[in-house]
């Protein structure tokens, strides 16, 4: 009798260790469940990114839409952004602040305005 419960504690330990190393190697092993949940994560963030990306993909549509149809806007935007004006335009600029000496302030890059 006390033969066939050692048998069986070896077999119940032997069973118990074979399943532990299972379970760890489901878990860490290469391609595991820690693997796999690494994965899910990146292709959430890759998701998220995609979504921002084609928002942005839509603005810039709208943009060159609205650039190409309307002719106002173009005008806007080439006064803003390039500093275009019309014929028989006259611009003034004006120095922004005095600083003592006679002299305009300077801007960023250490010319004077």
């Amino acid at each position: 009798m006390r033969y066939l419960k050692k048998n069986h504690l070896i077999y119940i330990f032997a069973f118990s260790f074979v399943a532990l190393l299972l379970a760890v190697w489901l878990i860490f092993g290469q391609d595991g469940l820690l693997d796999l949940y690494k994965m899910q994560k990146e292709n959430e963030r890759s998701l998220a990114v995609i979504k921002e990306l084609e928002e942005k993909n839509k603005l810039l549509a709208a943009e060159i839409r609205r650039l190409r149809e309307d002719r106002q806007y173009l005008e806007s935007v080439a006064r803003k952004e390039l500093g275009l004006v019309k014929d028989n335009e006259i611009i003034y600029r004006f120095k922004r602040e005095w600083n003592g000496s006679g002299q305009g302030s300077e801007n960023k890059n250490g010319r004077q305005q």
